[in-house]
């Protein structure tokens, strides 16, 4: 287990040393070129993935071809289809690495030994599920409800090191809008 993510365990997870330990054998971790998938649609997704060093995006592509974007995942980030994992179903989405990325895998297995040794993680674990579901609520209430402008300003918000890394047509399908109406944003902010 790599010193970052047992860090990311006992600070966010009050998982002990000893538990960390005992939690090891259950990990690995993968290095990934940039554009290398590791869940494609259709597969049943197997594991959440840390991202140790890196970023990844989590997307769909529709019937014509044009990707959507759901998320992006950079440093200390977990990154999961959790309906695909939870429900053992085919997914729907895709994820990929957008550059040179290095994950901490992380599988069933892990998850319930890591829920069964540590009250602490448990209750971890279900607060990252809520707070994602409060993202995914907040982002339909933008995606229905607020301008495309207020969008990119709470993009650049959440994403603040993932808008200088990712190039502009990306930003714009996590957005909802075209390139060039992310481009006509940008010219009305900057003046």
């Amino acid at each position: 287990m790599s010193y970052d993510f047992k860090r990311y365990l006992k600070g966010h997870a009050g998982v002990t040393e000893e538990q960390s330990e005992r939690l090891a054998k259950d990990i690995y971790k993968r290095s990934l070129e940039a554009n290398e998938l590791l869940l494609s649609k259709g597969e049943i997704c197997k594991n959440f993935f840390y991202v140790e060093k890196g970023l990844l995006r989590f997307y769909s592509i529709d019937s014509a071809g044009k990707e959507h974007i759901l998320e992006f995942a950079p440093e200390k980030w977990l990154v999961v289809d959790r309906a695909s994992f939870y429900f053992d179903e085919p997914s729907e989405f895709y994820i990929d690495a957008i550059e040179e990325t290095t994950v901490t895998v992380l599988d069933e297995e892990f998850i319930n030994i890591a829920s069964e040794i540590s009250p602490q993680f448990r209750k971890y674990n279900e607060r990252i599920l809520q707070n994602h579901i409060r993202h995914l609520q907040k982002r339909i209430g933008q995606l229905i409800g607020t301008s495309a402008k207020e969008r990119y300003l709470d993009f650049i918000e959440q994403y603040k090191d993932v808008t200088a890394r990712v190039p502009q047509w990306m930003i714009a399908s996590f957005l909802g809008i075209t390139p060039e109406s992310l481009s006509r944003i940008r010219r009305e902010l900057s003046k």
